[in-house]
C-alpha cells in the first residue's frame, strides 16, 4: 500500500464537495505535471491512503482522510476546449493526462502547515520542504500513521 498527499483548491473541489458527491468520490482532474501524472499511472493503486489537502486558500492544510478509488484513466478535461485544463496537443487516441477517483472517508480538523511543522516526527514530510509545488506527493508510512 502507498500513501499520498493530494492538493486541491477548495474553490475547485473541497473536502465538503467530495463528501457531498455520490459515494463521496470525485475524479481528480486537472493534473498537468508529468511527474504527478506518472505517480497516478505507475504507482497509485485502489485502496492507497490519501491525505486530502486544501491549497491556495486562507488556511492551507490537511482536511480529510481519503483513499484512491480507481485505477488511472484519461482525464476528459484535456479534450474540452471550454475547460481551463484543455490541452490541444493531447489526442483521444493518445491521451497525455490522467486522473484517478478519490473517495473521502472522513473530514478531520485542519492540520495547518504551522501545525504540521510543529510536529518533529513530520519534519521531512514532502509538503513541508521548500520549493515543493507538486499537487500530489508520496507520503511515508510513518507520516501517514502520525496523521491518519
Amino acid at each position: 500500500m502507498n500513501y499520498w498527499l493530494m492538493k486541491s483548491e477548495p474553490t475547485e473541489c473541497s473536502v465538503d464537495d467530495a463528501l457531498a458527491a455520490p459515494d463521496a468520490t470525485v475524479p481528480w482532474t486537472g493534473v498537468r505535471n508529468y511527474q504527478v501524472r506518472n505517480f497516478m499511472r505507475d504507482l497509485m493503486r485502489v485502496g492507497d491512503g490519501v491525505l486530502f489537502y486544501h491549497s491556495s486558500c486562507a488556511e492551507p492544510g490537511i482536511v480529510g482522510i481519503a483513499r484512491v478509488a480507481s485505477t488511472s484513466r484519461p482525464d476528459p478535461t484535456q479534450f474540452d476546449p471550454k475547460s481551463p485544463y484543455f490541452d490541444p496537443a493531447s489526442q483521444p487516441d493518445a491521451p497525455r493526462w490522467l486522473l484517478v477517483d478519490v473517495q473521502v472517508l472522513r473530514k478531520i480538523p485542519t492540520l495547518t502547515l504551522a501545525g504540521l511543522r510543529a510536529r518533529p516526527e513530520l519534519a521531512d514530510l514532502l509538503v513541508l520542504k521548500k520549493g515543493n509545488r507538486l499537487s500530489i506527493t508520496p507520503v511515508e508510512p510513518r507520516h501517514w500513521q502520525a496523521i491518519a
